[in-house]
């Protein structure tokens, strides 16, 4: 199977059994090939950050099915759906939600740990990895003593630890001044480039939507 994700009629509504439901997605339709970057372009409440959440296996659908790696995910139990963020899904946010108390190594080490890798080969990964983003003086480092460019790429770093097959990315570089967010990009663009995999950017800039393979753009739901 060529896609690594694909959603069918996916739909989504809060509150759906109260008074005043609210939809978000209807039938929405996705595929992200292996080795694609596509942007995600959509305006404030248009449903973007539920899309990726869904995609995410962080919240399931009302409607329609997640298909990850050909498997398909709708109605599986939690810990299948565990067991799959956590070996073929890489998330990086607006904020880098780093650990405070680890240095950058440890960061990206951690969810290897989590997820059976030996400390020796975690660490030689996260080595490997803060090398490519140009941070290898910087592996000691706590999150607090990091430009807030140093602490987006050790995110991206820490994304890619076990290696997954789909990177989402929700407004990744949103944080950061213009000169940094096309540098912290670029360096991205580089790591999902070099290792092959696949990923699913949402992003309010056009320009860096442009720098994509595909772009899909998100309306908000009408009632």
């Amino acid at each position: 199977m060529n896609d690594v994700l694909r959603l069918e009629g996916v739909g989504k509504t809060y509150g759906k059994d109260g008074p005043a439901p609210v939809p978000v997605l209807r039938g929405f339709d996705l595929a992200v090939a292996r080795g694609e970057v596509v942007a995600l372009v959509a305006p404030s409440g248009a449903g973007k950050s539920t899309l990726l959440h869904i995609a995410g296996l962080l919240d399931t659908p009302d409607a329609g099915r997640v298909i990850l790696q050909g498997r398909d995910m709708t109605g599986l139990p939690d810990k299948p759906r565990t067991e799959a963020r956590r070996a073929d899904l890489g998330f990086v946010y607006q904020f880098h939600h780093l650990l405070p108390e680890f240095s950058a190594a440890e960061n990206i080490i951690l969810p290897q740990l989590a997820n059976g890798a030996p400390q020796r080969d975690a660490a030689a990964r996260a080595a490997d990895l803060l090398g490519r983003v140009g941070l290898s003086a910087r592996a000691d480092h706590r999150p607090a003593e990091l430009s807030g460019g140093e602490q987006q790429r050790v995110a991206f770093c820490r994304a890619l630890a076990n290696q997954p097959a789909l990177l989402l990315a929700d407004e990744p570089t949103g944080n950061l001044d213009p000169e940094t967010s096309d540098r912290v990009f670029d360096m991205l663009m580089a790591l999902v480039r070099d290792t092959g995999l696949s990923a699913l950017i949402a992003t309010h800039n056009h320009d860096l939507a442009r720098r994509m393979d595909r772009i899909i753009r998100l309306d908000r739901t009408v009632a």
